[in-house]
């Protein structure tokens, strides 16, 4: 059942690039489209990030997880370069890992 269900979304991811590939260029050359099409993947990314950091099966928490995202936030707000970025947030969230126990 499972080979079924990753057969079907393989097929389905397939075919949304084939529509997309397949629309005409004057569709996509809309200012509106292509803002869209910028913003999107930031949104897809930032909402990952959400659901990875407090979403642990069907229940939010706040754990060393969020105060790594925090401190990220603050790096980035910083214009800390990217590597420093997420070397930070996983230090920051060892400290809290290993501090709570």
């Amino acid at each position: 059942m499972i080979w079924l269900a990753l057969g079907l979304a393989a097929a389905g991811c397939y075919l949304f690039k084939w529509v997309g590939l397949s629309l005409p260029s004057h569709w996509l050359d809309d200012p509106r489209v292509l803002r869209v099409a910028m913003m999107l993947p930031v949104a897809l990314l930032a909402a990952l990030v959400a659901v990875q950091t407090f979403g642990d099966g069907r229940s939010l928490v706040l754990d060393a997880r969020a105060a790594g995202i925090g401190v990220a936030a603050i790096a980035v707000l910083l214009r800390a370069p990217f590597l420093l970025v997420v070397v930070l947030a996983a230090a920051t969230a060892a400290i809290v890992r290993a501090v709570s126990g």
